[in-house]
């Protein structure tokens, strides 16, 4: 076996399972869980139907289907980019569909990354907390994730200038997630332009995960990172590629349907590599995510419902604990008193709500793990179980005190 598998850690709800095994649930309440960030709003009627109509549809099941994806396909994807960013992709060489941003985001790292000629490995910077994809990715192309953490009092952003030079010169690729995961803070201009310096100067590939860019509290929709490139007169899009993914906007993770975008030299090789990988998505799943890129109505009644829900659950929390609305995403990221797991434990103990400890989400780095003492609830249930869930929570801190 590939030894490089036995170093990736458990993830973080197999932890969540762990820590929970030995605890007994109070059963006088009904289980809630703002564990997973797995949205469950209604999938969309009009991604449905085009997917009901595509399997009706002679050939739609009996044909293998391209890597590169439909020209439809790319054509809606590239109108997306249009409306939501004012940018204007080459849909043929500069765009490329996915199944999922998560599958898309461990694939890339095998593309870009290489053995350096010093016999040192090659470095992957990661934010720190972080999607576990990014460390994941790093140790399966024999390279090492380097942890950056992110500072609460610059609302949750990385560090970036405490890295030193000796890891930005053997750093091949770098991860960001805006809105990231799980602070749901947006990454502004000037941090954009930060990294992009730095790229240019180190040579390194920059991979921006933005997969919850379509939930968000703010009048102005989240800065992209194609969009932050073409601000900054970068409209070759030089080592970067962003990755979007359905599954938040659309409510359709079970489609696995996303695309990535940017350097065309980069979308060409990974495009290689996933012909040889058997990525190709399903001529069914291509006409429903064709048809989910072409429809915005269903996106804003989306938006909609997370910020009633926000609206009333945020004040519940912030009245007893540290916690703010974020900018995007659809979870709340809280500071707790004592440990994050022991928090986690004895709520669902006592008032059978299920939060995911924060330190299952860091890496000791630096000597701290930023996750610790705070936790991560998903609102993606209806509004009624969330403002329940909140309820007991507000029950469960004001017993703790």
């Amino acid at each position: 076996m590939n030894p490089n598998l036995f170093r990736l850690q458990a993830y973080p709800f197999e932890r969540l399972r762990q820590l929970f095994a030995p605890v007994q649930a109070n059963a006088a309440f009904k289980p809630i869980s703002l564990g997973i960030g797995e949205p469950r709003h209604a999938a969309p009627e009009v991604v449905k139907q085009a997917y009901c109509d595509a399997i009706m549809k002679s050939g739609g099941l009996s044909v293998y289907p391209a890597t590169a994806g439909e020209p439809g396909l790319r054509e809606a994807i590239g109108h997306w980019l249009q409306r939501r960013y004012a940018l204007q992709l080459d849909t043929a060489t500069q765009i490329l569909p996915v199944n999922g941003s998560r599958e898309a985001l461990f694939a890339f790292a095998q593309t870009v990354l290489q053995p350096r000629a010093d016999g040192q490995s090659a470095l992957v910077v990661c934010p720190n907390p972080f999607y576990q994809i990014y460390e994941g990715a790093a140790y399966l192309s024999n390279a090492e994730p380097y942890f950056v953490n992110s500072v609460p009092a610059r609302n949750f952003a990385q560090d970036w200038d405490s890295v030193p030079a000796s890891v930005w010169e053997r750093t091949q690729l770098l991860f960001v997630c805006s809105p990231g995961n799980p602070a749901g803070a947006v990454m502004p201009l000037s941090e954009w332009a930060r990294l992009f310096d730095l790229s240019d100067r180190y040579g390194f590939v920059i991979a921006s995960d933005e997969c919850y860019s379509e939930i968000y509290f703010r009048d102005e929709p989240p800065l992209g990172g194609l969009e932050a490139a073409a601000k900054l007169s970068r409209a070759d899009f030089k080592n970067l590629v962003s990755f979007t993914s359905l599954s938040k906007r659309s409510n359709v993770p079970g489609m696995r349907s996303g695309f990535c975008a940017g350097d065309a030299a980069l979308i060409k090789q990974f495009l290689l590599y996933r012909t040889y990988h058997g990525s190709a998505m399903s001529p069914v799943v291509q006409a429903a995510s064709t048809a989910a890129w072409n429809d915005e109505d269903h996106v804003r009644d989306n938006r909609a419902k997370y910020r009633a829900k926000f609206a009333q659950v945020t004040p519940m929390l912030s009245a007893v604990m540290d916690v703010a609305l974020p900018d995007a995403g659809f979870y709340l990221w809280a500071k707790v008193k004592g440990s994050d797991t022991e928090f986690a434990r004895d709520l669902l103990a006592n008032y059978n709500v299920t939060v995911l400890p924060g330190s299952f989400l860091a890496r000791e780095a630096q000597a701290s793990n930023p996750g610790a003492g705070r936790i991560r609830m998903a609102l993606v249930a209806e509004t009624a179980e969330c403002v329940e869930a909140a309820e007991r929570i507000v029950q469960f801190v004001q017993s703790r005190s």
